[in-house]
């Protein structure tokens, strides 16, 4: 399990058939670029969702333009239900930035969230029609989460403590020399590892230390089954043990960041499609595919986790748990089996099912992300 990649600039994160479709943009460097579009609307603390006079239901681009001096997030709410029907980030001062929204009849605000400043609520805006609205969702806020982050947190800490157990088991057989016992042991250690789903974003240093490329669980793992010397292991897999004792000896200063469950539900599996399932972090044990599964008992963690802010906002929730279903079987079938050797099909079902789950959990991040409102 590596640390999650960074996240693109501008990212568009629309739901499948599901209740949300936010997108984010980052703003244009020069406002100019919206001459001739759709009239603008005004974001800043006095003329917050002023100028919104080509208001219809459908398909349409609002254009938004930041006349203050201060950054600001604008939320597209429908007053009665409070429900978020766009939302663009990081609308920087003086500068223009596009909405595309798809509303239904129904009234509308515009809501400017602005540095510094309590969340402001524009004018109401009264749409008529036959069109269908697009997908939306009622915002989560850091009440929702934060009794969910602290369900976690718990329940990561009870994981390290297993996976302390387990690295002072595997240094053993190492210190022994009993490198047959340690394979085994490597494998439930490295799973357990593996199992811990979200809360690798707060590991800090020490998930580098104990599963980075070059350190940790992977020079122990190509020393096991490159036959490697118990006197040539016994270092790394003592300074292995004692870094996962470091983790949890930190884990109460380390806190996971609320947004961290929603969007690590997706990299995780991302990272399993990238390094497992094309094998490029075995180092011998041809278990990659165990791998694989871990991280997809990671992901399911996080989810059962979130099940109370996703159940009432994402729809498509049982079409994750289809694709779950789908790939946890693939994986079970075939794990324990090197990825090099996997026939042509079983390699295409595999990816198929983990790109699938991945186009379901794609809205996971944006529906629970935190927001002000």
């Amino acid at each position: 399990m590596r640390p999650p990649r960074p996240l693109p600039a501008a990212i568009a994160v629309v739901a499948v058939g599901a209740l949300v479709a936010v997108a984010l943009w980052r703003p244009w460097e020069d406002s100019a670029e919206a001459v001739g579009g759709p009239p603008e609307i005004s974001v800043s603390r006095s003329q917050c969702g002023q100028g919104w006079t080509d208001a219809r239901t459908g398909r349409q681009t609002l254009m938004l333009h930041n006349t203050g001096d201060a950054s600001a997030e604008v939320d597209l709410v429908e007053v009665t239900s409070n429900k978020v029907f766009g939302e663009v980030e990081g609308l920087g001062p003086n500068t223009a930035a596009p909405m595309d929204v798809q509303l239904g009849a129904g009234q509308y605000a515009i809501r400017c969230l602005i540095e510094d400043t309590d969340p402001i609520t524009g004018p109401s805006v009264t749409l008529t029609g036959d069109a269908k609205g697009g997908p939306a969702a009622v915002a989560v806020t850091k009440n929702d989460m934060l009794p969910l982050v602290k369900q976690y947190e718990a329940a990561v800490a009870t994981g390290v403590a297993q996976l302390a157990a387990k690295t002072d088991k595997l240094r053993g057989d190492v210190d022994a020399g009993n490198l047959v016992a340690a394979r085994s042991d490597w494998l439930s250690a490295h799973l357990a590892y593996n199992s811990l789903g979200a809360a690798y974003g707060a590991f800090g240093d020490f998930a580098d230390k104990i599963d980075g490329a070059d350190a940790g669980f992977h020079p122990l793992e190509k020393g096991l089954w490159h036959n490697a010397t118990a006197a040539a292991l016994k270092p790394i897999a003592t300074k292995l043990a004692a870094d996962v004792h470091g983790l949890q000896a930190d884990l109460p200063n380390q806190q996971v960041d609320p947004n961290d469950l929603g969007l690590r539900a997706h990299e995780i599996m991302e990272n399993a499609l990238q390094f497992e399932l094309t094998g490029e972090n075995d180092q011998g044990s041809g278990t990659s595919l165990n791998t694989a599964l871990a991280n997809l008992n990671g992901t399911a963690n996080v989810l059962a986790i979130l099940k109370p802010v996703l159940e009432p906002r994402y729809p498509a929730l049982p079409e994750v748990q289809k694709w779950e279903d789908r790939t946890r079987a693939l994986l079970t079938a075939h794990q324990s089996t090197p990825v090099a050797q996997l026939d042509r099909g079983t390699r295409e079902q595999l990816n198929g099912a983990v790109g699938e789950l991945l186009e379901k959990l794609a809205p996971v991040a944006a529906i629970c992300e935190v927001r002000r409102g």
